[in-house]
């Protein structure tokens, strides 16, 4: 089955995972795939991501994290920039997002970042999606 948008599939299987305290997801990698599970593990959102080799293009096992009382570190995951409508932000909007309550990971000229990281870096990119 091919998606049309791959990160917001990738988004549904983290978030579905989620809902159903499941301890890993399965999602077919990519390189954008792989820099948002190294983001998301970074900030503690998942325990860790396992590339599983197969005879196409690979797979990530991600292992989702939950806190003391078995609930999802992960309280909503959100696709912002889809392939229909594209979300841009400058460094005064970036500003804005990060005073929300959760992390905005952005795509740069310099690669995948957290709004933080692009603020400090007076960097601007396209939103794809918010994580709280």
């Amino acid at each position: 089955m091919t998606t049309t948008d791959p990160i917001a599939d990738m988004l549904t299987r983290i978030r579905n995972g989620c809902k159903a305290r499941m301890k890993k997801v399965d999602v077919p990698a990519s390189n954008i795939k792989r820099e948002i599970a190294r983001i998301l593990e970074e900030h503690r959102f998942i325990k860790k991501t396992v590339e599983v080799k197969d005879d196409k293009q690979g797979v990530l096992r991600i292992y989702l994290r939950y806190n003391k009382f078995d609930e999802p570190v992960i309280r909503g995951i959100r696709r912002v920039s889809r392939p229909g409508l594209r979300q841009y932000a400058n460094n005064e909007k970036i500003q804005k997002m990060s005073r929300s309550m959760g992390m905005t990971i952005l795509t740069t000229s310099r690669g995948l970042m957290t709004s933080e990281d692009a603020r400090k870096s007076k960097v601007g990119g396209e939103a794809l999606c918010y994580v709280w």
